[in-house]
């Protein structure tokens, strides 16, 4: 009688391979917790590293147990879209899954801390979706629910240990902003998702990308900045809009080293403010709590919301008009972070 190939024997005794040994783990520290991240694939552990390799280890106060993250290199496809399908999401039996196609999906057990992101080996050639839509999607959901974080879309930047939490619609300017933040000496903390414990108001993100339109760089005097995010990779986001995709991990940028406690929250307005007039003005608590609501929908369904909207709007939101440079809007909120918001900042 033939003897089964080892083959053989290995897919019909393992055929979830739950035993499949992972060659490759990664500890870091991420949004204030502790992830492992395991696989048997260095390429999708190199992926991982690319997002979060080099960041400031930020803590939150009780951090609790660490997260599990596998993952996992599937075969190629047999058809492949020129561009990956979005994410489709779902959830049942207490877990949440992330689905973009039957090779490529992510399943979470957010009370087991814990999560299996998939991925077709065809999907290597798609870095920006298969880090940003697989894996980020693991991590900001795992740290959200297991850290009792407030989600936002948004960015942050600080000084000394406090932020000015920045919200608007796409195309506001958040971006802009907060890169003339950095290169004004002001700590980067999020450009595009921030995460909030609501007691207190501390703040952690991911500072690792900063995303900037060609456009935006005609207001960058520094030559070497210019050629440094135009160099960086351009990358295309769902909504169309493509963007460079500049690392600020290597040294010359000051990075957020801890969460930072909220100051204030601005709304970025592309409006240019009135000749004459502040670009900053504090918006009523009624006002303010309408546009928070209107502008976080997932943030405003998530545990912690209300309290986080009470503590924010009594520290105070603002509306941030245009000038005539960004470095004005950056002098606005450096006034905030000051404790100093008055009229500072005028219209051209």
């Amino acid at each position: 009688m033939d003897l089964p190939s080892p083959h053989t024997v290995h897919a019909t005794a393992d055929p979830f391979g739950e035993r499949l040994a992972h060659r490759f783990v990664l500890h870091r520290q991420v949004l204030g917790g502790r992830f492992r991240f395991e696989s048997e694939s260095e390429a999708l552990l190199q992926l991982v590293e690319s997002a979060y390799g080099r960041l400031p280890g930020h803590r939150l106060p009780g951090g609790g147990a660490p997260f599990h993250v596998a993952l996992r290199l599937g075969a190629m496809r047999a058809v492949r879209p020129a561009a990956p399908p979005p994410v489709q999401v779902h959830s049942g039996a207490g877990l949440l899954c992330g689905v973009m196609d039957e090779c490529n999906y992510v399943t979470l057990d957010p009370h087991g801390r814990r999560a299996l992101v998939v991925a077709s080996r065809d999907m290597l050639a798609h870095p920006y979706h298969l880090r940003y839509e697989l894996i980020e999607f693991a991590v900001f959901t795992l740290a959200t629910r297991g850290l009792g974080l407030v989600p936002l879309h948004g960015a942050c930047v600080g000084r000394a240990g406090r932020g000015v939490l920045l919200l608007g619609e796409s195309g506001s300017g958040k971006s802009t902003l907060a890169l003339h933040s950095l290169l004004c000496g002001l700590d980067f903390l999020a450009e595009d998702a921030v995460f909030v414990r609501p007691d207190p108001l501390l703040a952690t993100g991911v500072p690792n990308f900063l995303h900037v339109r060609p456009e935006a760089l005609r207001f960058v005097d520094d030559m070497h900045v210019r050629d440094w995010i135009g160099r960086a990779p351009l990358i295309r986001r769902r909504s169309g809009v493509e963007k460079r995709e500049a690392d600020l991990r290597h040294g010359r940028w000051p990075l957020a080293d801890a969460p930072l406690e909220l100051a204030a929250a601005v709304f970025v307005s592309p409006r240019p403010a009135a000749a004459g007039t502040a670009l900053l003005a504090r918006l009523p608590a009624e006002e303010a709590v309408t546009r928070l609501f209107a502008s976080q929908p997932y943030a405003a369904g998530q545990p912690g919301w209300h309290h986080f909207v009470q503590q924010l709007t009594w520290r105070g939101v603002y509306e941030l008009r245009r000038g005539t440079h960004p470095r004005a809007s950056v002098e606005a909120l450096q006034a905030l972070l000051t404790d100093a918001p008055a009229a500072v900042g005028v219209g051209g």
